[in-house]
C-alpha cells in the first residue's frame, strides 16, 4: 500500500474512532442522565404520603423558618423535605392572629396571619367536589381544592416549583371575625344559619358570598413566599385575549414560536422551557387561565416560572382543551427529564400518585374520580404530542437537555 493511501486509511480510522468516542460518551451522558431520572422517581413515590406530623428535627427554628431557607431560584422546596409535614401541620393549625381582604385580584380570597407571623391566602370552599363548571375552560369560582391538588402533582412531576399547599377548615365565627380587620368584616353576612363573607376582589360581589356550613368553613390554606424572594409579574407570551371574537396571535400563527424564540427571556436561559412544563402541568390540571406568570425579580430569565394561582383547575373532567398544549406542539422542544418523568407515570400511575398524595390532606378527598380518571387521558394526549413532535424533527430537536444542580443552605 502506498503512503498516500495509507494516510488516507489512517484518516479515516481516526474520524471512525472519533466519532464512535463521542457517539458512546453521548450514549454514557444519557444512560447515566436517564438513571438517576429513574431515581428521582422512585425516591418521589417513596416520600408520596406525608403525614402532619409537629415534629421537627431542628427544635430551634420554627416551621416558618424552614420552609422560608428552602427557597432558592430553581425551588420554592428541595427534592428530599423531611420537614414536610411539619410545615404543613402547622399551616392547617398554627392559630390564626390576623384576618385581611385578599391581594389585588379578580377571585375571592383571605390573607391571613398566622401564629409566628406566617402569611397565609386562604381560598374558600365553592363548589362541591362533583360540581362540573360549564362553560369556557377558565369559568367560574375559583377550586380551593383544585390548589391543593395542583401543590401535590408539581411535587410529583418533579419540578418544585408551586408554593405548599394544604386544606384547612377554620371557624369563621371564633377564628375569623374576632381577628379580622374592619374592611374584610364589613363583607360578612349571615344566610340562613350560615356565616359568609364576600371580600373585596374584582369579582366580589356582595350577592355572591362564600359560605360556611354553620360557622365552619372548608378552604385551602397557600404558604406566602418570603419577602426576601420579590416577585416580578410576566404577561404569558400564550395568554388569551379573553374576548369574544378575537384570537391572540399564537392562536392563528403556527409559528408564532419562532417569534417568541427571538424576544427576551425566551432567547435564551430556561424560562421557555419552564413555558414549556408550565402548558403540561396546566393542561393536566385543566388550567386555561394561566394569562400572566411570575418570577423573582431582577432574575434575567435564570429564576423558575413560579406555579402560582392554579385554582381555575379541575372545573370539568369531560374538557380537555388542548389549546393548553400550544407552547408544546409549537415549539416542539421538552425538557428530558420531563419527558422521563411523565413516561414513568403512565399506566395508571399518575392517578394513584396524585390520589395517595393527597390522601392526608384534612379536606381529603380532594377530587372526585372523574378528575383522576381524566389526568391519566391528558397525560396521554401529551405523550402522544411529545411522539409527533419528535416523528418530525427527531428526538434530538425535540427533546433538551437542561439540568441544574441546586443547592440548599
Amino acid at each position: 500500500m502506498k503512503l498516500k493511501q495509507r494516510v488516507v486509511v489512517l484518516a479515516i480510522l481516526l474520524v471512525i474512532f472519533i466519532f464512535t468516542k463521542v457517539f458512546l460518551i453521548d450514549n454514557l451522558d444519557s444512560s447515566a442522565a436517564n438513571r438517576e431520572d429513574q431515581r428521582a422517581f422512585h425516591r418521589m413515590m417513596a416520600s408520596l404520603h406525608v403525614e402532619l406530623d409537629p415534629r421537627l428535627d431542628h427544635t430551634l427554628q420554627s416551621p416558618w423558618e424552614i420552609a422560608a431557607q428552602w427557597v432558592v431560584p430553581r425551588e420554592v422546596y428541595p427534592e428530599e423535605t423531611p420537614e414536610l409535614g411539619a410545615v404543613m401541620h402547622a399551616m392547617t393549625t398554627k392559630k390564626i392572629i390576623k384576618a385581611d381582604v385578599g391581594y389585588k385580584g379578580t377571585q375571592l380570597k383571605a390573607l391571613l396571619i398566622l401564629e409566628g407571623g406566617q402569611k397565609v391566602v386562604f381560598k374558600p370552599k365553592r363548589y362541591a367536589r362533583d360540581y362540573v363548571v360549564e362553560g369556557e375552560p377558565y369559568a367560574g369560582y375559583d377550586r380551593h381544592n383544585a390548589e391543593v391538588a395542583a401543590f401535590h402533582l408539581d411535587r410529583i412531576l418533579g419540578f418544585r416549583r408551586a408554593p405548599l399547599v394544604v386544606g384547612r377548615f377554620v371557624n369563621l365565627r371564633t377564628e375569623i371575625k374576632p381577628v379580622a380587620t374592619e374592611q374584610l368584616l364589613g363583607t360578612f353576612m349571615t344566610v340562613g344559619n350560615n356565616t359568609c363573607f364576600y371580600g373585596k376582589c374584582y369579582y366580589c360581589r356582595e350577592t355572591e358570598p362564600a359560605c360556611a356550613d354553620g360557622d365552619i368553613m372548608e378552604g385551602s390554606v397557600t404558604l406566602w413566599l418570603p419577602d426576601v424572594w420579590p416577585l416580578q409579574k410576566h404577561r404569558h407570551p400564550w395568554g388569551r385575549t379573553y374576548r369574544e371574537g378575537k384570537l391572540a396571535r399564537w392562536e392563528y400563527d403556527e409559528s408564532y414560536c419562532d417569534a417568541v424564540k427571538k424576544t427576551s427571556p425566551y432567547d435564551s436561559g430556561p424560562r421557555l422551557l419552564d413555558i414549556i412544563d408550565t402548558a403540561i402541568f396546566d393542561y393536566l390540571i385543566g388550567n386555561a387561565d394561566r394569562h400572566h406568570y411570575e418570577s423573582f425579580q431582577d432574575d434575567e430569565g435564570a429564576s423558575m416560572l413560579i406555579l402560582l394561582d392554579n385554582a381555575k383547575s379541575f372545573g370539568n373532567p369531560a374538557l380537555d382543551e388542548r389549546s393548553i398544549l400550544a407552547p408544546l406542539y409549537q415549539c416542539c422542544i421538552i425538557r428530558v427529564s420531563t419527558w422521563n418523568r411523565l413516561k414513568s407515570l403512565k399506566n395508571g400511575v399518575l392517578k394513584s400518585a396524585l390520589k395517595t398524595a393527597m390522601s392526608h390532606d384534612p379536606i381529603s378527598p380532594v377530587l372526585s374520580d372523574p378528575h383522576l380518571d381524566a389526568l391519566d387521558q391528558r397525560l396521554l394526549s401529551i405523550l402522544a404530542t411529545v411522539k409527533q413532535c419528535t416523528d418530525q424533527f427527531g428526538p434530538d430537536v425535540v427533546l433538551v437537555e437542561d439540568r441544574m444542580t441546586l443547592s440548599h443552605l
